[in-house]
């Protein structure tokens, strides 16, 4: 009972990884299964038995949490896409007022004021998190990726830098990834990869796993390296490391309708639309406002 309990909170970690704005470590934490989570992951070399053992069922969840979102997540961008970004705007916006509580909390309990170094690191991550779009293409929704030696670099790259913030709470891998401008390539990617197993087509079969092969071994390095170096920029330079982070988050609406193409053909938006958007953000906010309650 309590391995079958471990897969659907597995699966609602997974949904979370996905879904941009929402921390899937947030949801562990929610879940209660955040602290056995990393323990399980710190100890896998000292212990693998009993760490796979309770890394198993989690992972299981977690796959179906992703296979399963992620059709769901391609056709809501494709057909609905202002309504989708308005809830993605309200998933991130909602976190603020926590993570802003956190700030706060490192202040007094280090003494210490933001400074130079805080002001510079939320001006600097702010910029990547405007100007990083602007790089990609304005299709980035209809992306998709060929099995070329730098873009399997880039995807294991990637991979390394989002599955390493996907660890934090209160941190999106998936918002990361949006900003990389790879979100969508990624979640294009799965779906033809999915869709090539279902009929069993070779040719899409190779190429998925070409492009998704260096992204997962990205991810799993992120994991159990990169995560700790975050970890402790959070230890000695807090302060610094979260008013880095709320620039990334502040800038990220941007990164997500500049992405999607709606800043450059803005859509013929009806009543109906401009209500269900702003409902969807609010909606958004306060899932995201509660989980974090919870967290804190």
């Amino acid at each position: 009972m309590s391995f079958l309990m471990d897969i659907t909170k597995g699966v609602f970690i997974g949904i979370a990884n996905v879904i941009p704005g929402v921390s899937g470590g947030t949801m562990a934490v929610s879940l209660g299964v955040y602290d056995k989570l990393i323990a399980a992951v710190s100890n896998l070399l000292k212990d693998w038995k009993s760490s796979a053992k309770t890394l198993l069922p989690l992972i299981i969840g977690c796959a179906l949490g992703v296979i399963g979102f992620t059709y769901a997540i391609e056709y809501l961008l494709s057909q609905h896409t202002f309504v989708t970004c308005m809830a993605f705007v309200g998933l991130i916006l909602g976190g603020l007022p926590i993570l802003i509580k956190s700030l706060k909390n490192e202040m007094r309990r280090n003494s210490a004021s933001i400074g130079i170094s805080g002001i510079a690191a939320f001006i600097l991550l702010f910029c990547v998190a405007v100007f990083l779009p602007m790089m990609n293409a304005d299709d980035e929704v209809l992306r998709t990726f060929s099995a070329a030696p730098g873009m399997m670099a880039a995807l294991f790259a990637v991979g390394v830098i989002a599955s390493a913030t996907m660890v934090i709470p209160g941190v999106s891998g998936s918002l990361v990834m949006m900003i990389l401008g790879y979100y969508y390539g990624i979640i294009n990617t799965i779906k033809s990869f999915l869709d090539a197993l279902r009929v069993f087509d070779m040719n899409g079969l190779i190429q998925g796993t070409l492009l998704l092969a260096p992204f997962g071994i990205g991810v799993l390095l992120g994991i159990f390296l990169i995560a700790k170096l975050i970890t402790f920029l959070f230890e000695k330079y807090g302060v610094t490391t979260y008013c880095a982070i709320l620039g990334l988050i502040i800038a990220s609406p941007f990164a997500i309708f500049y992405n999607t193409g709606l800043l450059a053909q803005p859509p013929n938006l009806t009543a109906v639309q401009v209500i269900s958007g702003i409902a969807a953000a609010v909606i958004g906010a306060v899932i995201t406002y509660i989980l974090g309650e919870k967290e804190s």
